[in-house]
């Protein structure tokens, strides 16, 4: 049954793509119906689930030997365990609401069953990613997600920025999958299997050397798939595919699997301390670099998918805190996909009103015409910011309250950097809700002379987001009741408490003084006086927060550029030095060799030369020893 999970929705795929124009009509509800379906199996299974003792909860399945080959044995074999439940639950019950919703928003689009067809294959690679047993087979669901997110990246190709965009995203994302290739081969050579088990129950006999290049290779492509740093420059251009898209990568697919990586090897981390490290490092400084690029941001998706960056973040830098993070790490990314699921729907509810307009500068006053998406927003905003009682009030506080438990000077930085990072998602937060929904309208005439008439989205779009703001609310007081969420993973992540040098009311205070003073900040530059047509030119910082921290400069520069000088570099060592080596040597031997033939002419006078000469040189030499 566990197959079914990816079976159903890869169906799904297959159908859409491969059944031709005859589906046009409802391929759409057939897409849905089907994903619909995956979410009602991981119910079942989960209900299952719960009926077994916390120790006797996982499950396994094979289904076939996949290379039985002596000595290399891998297996299509599935491992339903508590994390794995969760995130089959999360992607298939956020992107079952996604696909109800793009029943809506893509209804005049001539690519529909093609589109449904993409994200029926997001899903079914993403489980696949997350049900997988072995590391190969979580690979083959890795190349999954990445080809599934290039097709819905580009899926507007016909416009140069959407097929740009959708090629970087692919280029970047092999980088990464280039580093979990070798981790995938140093566990084979070390540990002789790529299976879960044997792998992470054998980790004390590897040497800690060993373990850390694991873990930094497995980190590197954890970067790529969840848009960390220094991978993290496709995030911002993959907001040119349609909005459900970007709900589905940044809620509950795509940036989602870096995290589950770096949980599910936990005990890889654990055993190579520097590279918890480096993982505690790349989270904290993406926190900062995504709420930074968020503040900046007047394209309301390219602001949300700052704040992506900077909540996978929050994620990374708990998953690097080894047990006392793990699971508050997954907790956050659960809440995370109610919540930002939402927000993404909202803007692309937004956008569906306004002649597709993105600039925040051309919004204002929205509330009034469409007041749904503003509840709903606005309930996504307030769980996003950690408003007391919502959903990311309690995930993310647990993370700055581990933060400060790692202890010593570490754990005052990196509890100075998760409470820096909450003010900033306060001030690039209400600065989105501000310019989009209140002060005066601002809107103009579009390209084509069309004035913008904002209205509510249908109701097969606005119900999805009212299911998501239930979540955004509640999902987080549920999970913190009883410790349940901590209880429900500790199974399979373990877990332990800090050495917090600050008490749980200080963290819980202090996090609502960075709520305020982001918020009143915001409200300041914002709320107080008309939004300005014009983003004004702003310090330094800010005109480089507008260019992603000038990202896209700095992979130019290095690794184009860099790439470009060393390929022709390259290119004239081939030339100049091997090659003018090797053609130099032909050259000499074919010089010799035409020398020699002159000696060879076939006219006896030259050989009777030859005779004399040699004779004369046989006497001379000859007489010349016998005067010695």
């Amino acid at each position: 049954m566990i197959g079914l999970l990816v079976g159903v929705p890869l169906l799904g795929a297959a159908v859409l793509l491969c059944g031709g124009r005859r589906l046009d009509r409802g391929g759409h509800w057939l897409g849905t119906l089907l994903a619909a379906a995956s979410f009602a199996i991981g119910a079942a299974l989960f209900l299952s689930m719960l009926g077994e003792g916390a120790e006797d909860r996982a499950m396994h399945s094979k289904l076939f030997s996949w290379v039985p080959v002596e000595g290399f044995q891998a297996d299509v074999a599935f491992q339903l365990d508590q994390l794995s439940m969760t995130f089959v639950l999360l992607i298939t019950g956020v992107g079952t609401l996604i696909h109800i919703y793009s029943v809506g928003y893509m209804e005049h689009d001539p690519g529909r069953r093609r589109f449904f067809g993409y994200l029926n294959l997001f899903l079914a690679a993403m489980l696949l990613l997350v049900l997988a047993d072995n590391f190969l087979l979580l690979y083959v669901g890795w190349e999954g997600v990445g080809l599934a997110s290039y097709l819905l990246i580009g899926f507007w190709q016909h416009k140069p920025s959407a097929a740009t965009a959708a090629k970087k995203a692919f280029l970047v994302n092999r980088v990464g999958d280039a580093g979990l290739a070798v981790a995938i081969f140093l566990m084979f050579t070390t540990f002789g299997s790529f299976a879960f088990a044997p792998v992470l129950s054998s980790t004390g006999e590897a040497g800690e050397g060993t373990l850390t290049a694991i873990g930094l290779m497995l980190l590197l492509a954890a970067c790529g798939k969840s848009a960390q740093v220094p991978l993290q420059s496709w995030l911002g251009d993959a907001m040119e595919g349609p909005t459900p898209v970007s709900a589905l990568i940044h809620a509950a697919t795509m940036v989602t699997a870096g995290v589950y990586l770096i949980t599910r090897s936990g005990a890889i981390f654990n055993g190579a301390p520097d590279a918890q490290l480096v993982v505690v490092v790349v989270g904290g400084v993406t926190l900062l670099f995504g709420a930074i690029v968020g503040c900046a941001k007047d394209d309301i998706k390219k602001a949300l998918a700052g704040s992506t960056m900077s909540q996978i973040g929050y994620m990374i830098l708990a998953a690097g805190l080894g047990p006392i993070g793990y699971a508050f790490a997954i907790m956050h990314l659960v809440t995370h996909g109610f919540f930002k699921a939402g927000l993404f729907l909202g803007a692309g509810s937004v956008m569906h009103g306004m002649n597709d307009e993105v600039d925040m500068r051309r919004y204002g006053g929205l509330r009034k015409h469409m007041p749904v998406t503003f509840v709903t927003f606005g309930l996504g905003y307030l769980a996003i910011i950690g408003f007391p009682g919502l959903s990311g009030f309690f995930s993310k506080d647990q993370i700055i309250e581990a933060a400060f438990g790692k202890g010593g000077t570490e754990g005052w930085i990196l509890g100075a950097v998760t409470l820096l990072g909450a003010a900033l998602t306060a001030y690039y937060m209400t600065r989105v809700m501000l310019m989009t929904f209140f002060g005066e309208k601002r809107w103009q005439p579009d390209a084509e002379g069309r004035e913008p008439h904002p209205h509510e989205s249908p109701k097969i779009m606005t119900i999805p987001m009212i299911v998501l703001a239930f979540g955004s609310v509640f999902a987080g007081g549920l999970f913190k009741a009883g410790d349940a969420f901590v209880d429900w993973l500790e199974p399979v992540t373990a877990f332990e408490h800090g050495n917090s040098p600050v008490s749980a009311t200080a963290v819980t205070a202090s996090t609502i003084v960075s709520l305020v003073l982001g918020v009143g900040v915001a409200w300041f530059q914002y709320g107080r006086k008309p939004v300005p047509a014009l983003a004004p030119r702003g310090s330094l910082l800010t005109r480089a927060a507008r260019r992603d921290l000038l990202q896209d400069d700095f992979n130019h520069v290095v690794l184009v550029s860099g790439g470009t000088h060393l390929t022709r570099s390259l290119v004239y060592v081939d030339n100049k030095v091997v090659d003018g080596a090797v053609n130099g040597t032909a050259a000499g031997f074919g010089g010799l060799s035409g020398r020699l033939r002159r000696l060879q002419n076939g006219f006896a006078r030259s050989y009777a030369v030859s005779m004399f000469g040699g004779a004369a040189v046989l006497i001379a030499a000859t007489l010349l020893m016998r005067a010695v």
